[in-house]
């Protein structure tokens, strides 16, 4: 088993009971409660690169390709279905995807030729949370500011393909695509503002960080061990109350 296996089963294991217990409790609300459907776009950013760990691979590939970690900042879009559970909770479910393509070279080496050593790197984060947020000054009023968290079950894919440099082999150039992925839960917490519209429609923005980080395959030849899904996202929300 490999060194975090057991602790990330475990963590499996509490995002279910989460979501189960607000999904429960969303159910168990009042039935005057409303319901409320949600699309939300932004920005993702990811960690920074003196905020990341040693042994993560994106910045473990710093040190011999050029990029720049803000390189994979990127849109991402979303959903999500909010029940109201009283005047200052709601509870809810929602899902999200993000997707990002950064182009490199090598450094300190290029083909025989003379040409660029070129790979591409991506990463997906695909996130399904459940949250609780809790509005102080009320959901009824024509500004609601609120805070919240949860849990997120991220489903991630990471992929280097191009060219890459066997240094185990004379410094021979070859062509291959190596992606690894898998799902890990991470905590969330959010904070925003929404502005009521009419009675049925409410327009807003979202602030939230996730954290998250994924043991790689060594299998795969990486050079980094690890990948750090946590980052922050900024988002316009648009929902309509039925």
């Amino acid at each position: 088993m490999r060194p975090f296996a057991g602790a990330f089963d475990f963590s499996r294991r509490l995002g279910v009971a989460s979501t189960l217990f607000l999904l429960s409790a969303a159910v168990a609300a009042p039935a005057q409660a409303d319901t409320l459907f949600g699309i939300t776009g932004g920005l993702f950013a990811v960690k920074s690169e003196s905020n990341r760990d040693v042994d993560d691979v994106i910045y473990q590939n710093r040190g011999f390709l050029s990029f720049d970690v803000s390189d994979f900042n990127g849109g991402t879009i979303g959903g999500e279905v909010l029940v109201g559970a009283g005047r200052f909770l709601e509870v809810g479910v929602g899902a999200g995807y993000y997707q990002r393509t950064v182009p490199s070279v090598y450094l300190d080496f290029v083909n025989v030729s003379g040409r660029e050593i070129e790979q591409d790197t991506e990463l997906q984060v695909v996130p399904i949370s459940a949250t609780a947020r809790l509005f102080p000054l009320g959901r009824d009023q024509g500004v609601q500011p609120y805070v919240g968290g949860g849990i997120a079950l991220l489903n991630w894919k990471y992929t280097e393909s191009g060219e890459f440099v066997d240094f185990n082999n004379g410094n021979e150039v070859f062509r291959d695509t190596f992606t690894d992925k898998g799902n890990v839960t991470a905590p969330v917490v959010l904070g925003g503002v929404r502005f009521a519209l009419s009675d049925a429609v409410l327009l807003g923005g979202e602030f939230r960080y996730q954290a998250g980080k994924a043991d790689l395959d060594p299998a795969l030849g990486f050079a980094g061990d690890r990948l750090d899904l946590g980052g922050y996202t900024t988002q316009l929300t648009l929902h309509i109350r039925f």
